[in-house]
């Protein structure tokens, strides 16, 4: 089956450059110039049940923004890939895109072969998401501290309130899950939930998405107990924390 593209790209010469290496390896590509159109072009392909399979989305876009784009994408389907290309090179910028929910982040000038093995791993991605099996009951619920995460419904409550969580948030939320009690680099948590290779820049993305979900899940996000950094070495994830958790994390983020 042929895989379809959406291409959100308001310069031509890009776009059109875009076009036809992607469907010179077998993509059906649609392209669209300004952010209105995109979503309108996501929401009829859903409808005539032809769904995009990966969204190649730049961030400075007329009539809407491309954090406005991926935040509708993510309203109407939350495993659509999403990978941005943008100029913009502040961590802000790669924070915010993550926080609406992309999926990985390259910023232009880029490599065209990069690019396409980001898209060929984003699609194998999917593929591996839809054809795996259900998870088990450890995995598909988390229950720490006053919170409760049912990641197959992306529901959360926190001291019994519900709370939202971005999709790559989550992502996260479940790879510290899934290695409870286990010390992660940085680069191998970039690798595992990005899927991008760590640099000066992206390590910082991770820092932040931490600090993310201590806001949300720590008493006291100064002194967390369940999201726990190690200098040199990374974060650790301990579900079930003793009554004085082990604070040997001092001058990390």
């Amino acid at each position: 089956m042929t895989r379809r593209l959406l291409v959100v790209e308001d310069e031509e010469h890009l776009s059109d450059a875009l076009k036809l290496n992607f469907e010179a390896e077998g993509f059906d590509v649609v392209v669209t110039a300004d952010g209105q159109l995109a979503i309108e072009a996501f929401h009829k392909a859903r409808q005539e049940n032809r769904a995009f399979d990966l969204v190649v989305l730049d961030l400075m876009l007329p009539k809407k923004s491309g954090y406005e784009v991926c935040q509708e994408i993510r309203s109407a389907d939350r495993d659509a890939p999403v990978l941005i290309l943008s100029a913009r090179s502040m961590v802000e910028d790669r924070v915010m895109a993550f926080d609406v929910g992309a999926d990985q982040f390259l910023q232009k000038p880029f490599s065209l072969s990069e690019l396409l093995a980001r898209v060929r791993n984003l699609l194998a991605r999917g593929d591996l998401r839809r054809d795996r099996q259900p998870a088990s009951k450890a995995t598909a619920t988390l229950k720490f501290g006053q919170a409760e995460v049912n990641f197959p419904s992306h529901e959360i409550t926190v001291r019994g309130v519900p709370q939202k969580l971005s999709p790559l948030h989550l992502q996260l939320l479940q790879y510290f899950a899934e290695h409870d009690g286990i010390v992660l680099t940085r680069e191998d948590i970039l690798n595992r939930v990005w899927g991008s290779s760590s640099t000066a820049s992206t390590t910082r993305v991770v820092d932040n998405a931490v600090l993310t979900l201590r806001k949300m899940f720590e008493d006291d996000p100064s002194q967390p107990r369940f999201f726990q950094s190690f200098r040199g070495a990374g974060y650790k994830f301990v579900a079930d924390p003793p009554a004085e958790a082990d604070q040997n994390q001092a001058g990390e983020p």
